[in-house]
Formats: C-alpha cells, structure tokens, sequence
C-alpha cells in the first residue's frame, strides 16, 4: 500500500480521530502524542486492512484501541479536566444550551473507558451493528450497554443539577 492510497482512504475520515483524542486526552500535549500514537498505529495496520467492513468501522477500532492502550500505559489519567474549546457542538450553537451541552461532555468524561467509548460512537450515529464490529460486542449487548449508559447520564445529570 502506497502513502497515497492510505491518505486516500483515512483522511475523508480524520475526524473520528480528533474526537477520540477530545475524550481521551486530557491536555495539550496529551491530545498531540495521542493523536501522533493513533495516526501511526492506523498507518502501520494499513496494509493488513482488508476492506471487509467500512474504513470508519476500522479507524474507530484502531483509534478507540490505541486510546485505551494509552490509557493504560498512562499513570497520569485519573483526572479528566474538561475543556470547552476542544468539543464541538454536535447539533450545533442553537440546539443545546452550553451550560447543558458542557455538562454532558463532563459527565461523559467521567465515564470508565469503555463506556466513554460506547457512547462517543452512539452519539456520532453509528448504528448498533457497526458499534458492535468495532467493539467486538453483540449487537444486543451493544444496545444493552448504550441504555444503561443513557440512563446513568441522565442520572448523574439529574444529581449535577440539584
């Protein structure tokens, strides 16, 4: 495989790369070597790539893996700190209110790892059975796992608020 095919094919869709670095990474120099660890790890598995699922289906899984290998490594991860200049409103400026938009990108944060992943894909429109390909779950397990998870947002969103 050639540089060009491999930009050809990933840069259409670097944006999954950012967002997985805006919730995993906690700083400035965090969110660089994170992204430069997640462009060489999707480089080097290029050429094993088969193009048997959607080329976003194997991004999300080598991106959301590299980003919790990082994780591990990492000793310097038990505090998220939540920046508001790094995540976009999905929906745009005049879907959500802010003050409620940040407070859910806080409560995500504060996810354990694989949730956070979970839901960063439900919240980007991957449908359940593309999740469950990139995760390696069920496609019943994924949507067992999404529905707690909505539900101890909307907890942990209910207790913020009082």
């Amino acid at each position: 495989m050639t540089k060009a095919a491999f930009l050809e094919h990933t840069m259409p869709h670097q944006g999954i790369i950012y967002k997985v670095v805006n919730i995993y990474a906690d700083n400035k120099e965090d969110k660089e070597d994170l992204l430069q660890e997640i462009w060489l790890q999707l480089w080097l598995s290029f050429p094993r790539f088969s193009f048997k699922s959607k080329t976003s289906t194997w991004m999300y899984r080598v991106a959301l893996n590299t980003a919790l290998t990082y994780l591990r490594k990492s000793a310097v991860r038990n505090k998220h700190v939540f920046s508001t200049d790094i995540v976009p409103s999905a929906q745009g400026e005049d879907h959500v209110p802010r003050e409620q938009e940040q407070l859910l990108w806080e409560m995500i944060r504060s996810l354990p790892k694989a949730e956070k992943a979970l839901i960063l894909l439900y919240i980007e429109g991957i449908s359940y059975r593309e999740i469950a390909d990139i995760t390696g779950d069920s496609e019943n397990n994924v949507g067992v796992k999404l529905s707690r998870i909505r539900q101890k947002l909307k907890d942990a969103i209910m207790r913020k608020k009082t």
